[in-house]
């Protein structure tokens, strides 16, 4: 079943768009919160067409993430138990609970430790909105939290200018042929990730 395709080949409309930057923004709000997309999809071909101005579009994108960010953490905290009729309607309830259990994990080592994963997971190719909702509903602390957000997103929008600015539009290319399979593997690597710390917790560890 094709999921990630059809919403990356959408996307990519919209890069195209002479509002690009601003629509760049938005996903990247959105995505924070709620959208199933990665704003790298829309920011790849926008830094194909004008390599110079890829970072200032790593720019944008990063603005727009750390704002849906805080907006994320914020309805974690505040309204996550009035929406999760919509969040199971909308088939996103266990993976949000599967974030709380990791974040949990992670909560009672240290409050860096949680640092630490959240970084790594920003870095991931995993929906941001699973970390934002996790670490409202578990509070997180927000200096961690949002450092965490800064440098984990930063480091995969400005990398991707980065790889386009070198590599060309082959960078993109082959993003475009593997998307079905990367959103795939993205999505057992979470599943995989939230098992193994759930095991640890059983354990003890």
């Amino acid at each position: 079943m094709k999921i990630f395709g059809p919403l990356y080949e959408r996307t990519l409309g919209w890069a195209r768009h002479r509002h690009a930057p601003a629509y760049l923004t938005g996903l990247s709000f959105v995505e924070a919160i709620i959208f199933p997309v990665m704003p790298e999809v829309m920011l790849a071909p926008m830094c194909v067409a004008k390599p110079k101005s890829g970072f200032w579009f790593a720019t944008l994108s990063l603005a727009g993430s750390m704002a849906g960010a805080l907006v994320g953490y914020a309805l974690g905290h505040y309204a996550f138990e009035a929406l999760k009729p919509v969040f199971a309607s909308l088939g996103m309830l266990h993976g949000i609970e599967s974030g709380i259990s990791v974040v949990q994990a992670k909560m009672a080592e240290s409050p860096w430790a949680v640092f630490t994963f959240l970084v790594l997971g920003g870095f991931m190719p995993i929906p941001m909105k699973v970390f934002t909702w996790a670490s409202g509903i578990v509070g997180v602390p927000m200096l961690q939290y949002f450092l965490s957000m800064l440098i984990g997103r930063g480091k995969r929008v400005f990398l991707l200018a980065a790889a386009i600015r070198i590599g060309g539009p082959r960078a993109e290319a082959m993003l475009r042929r593997y998307i079905e399979p990367i959103g795939w593997i993205a999505t057992l690597l979470l599943l995989a990730l939230v098992a193994w710390v759930a095991w640890r917790a059983r354990q003890g560890v």
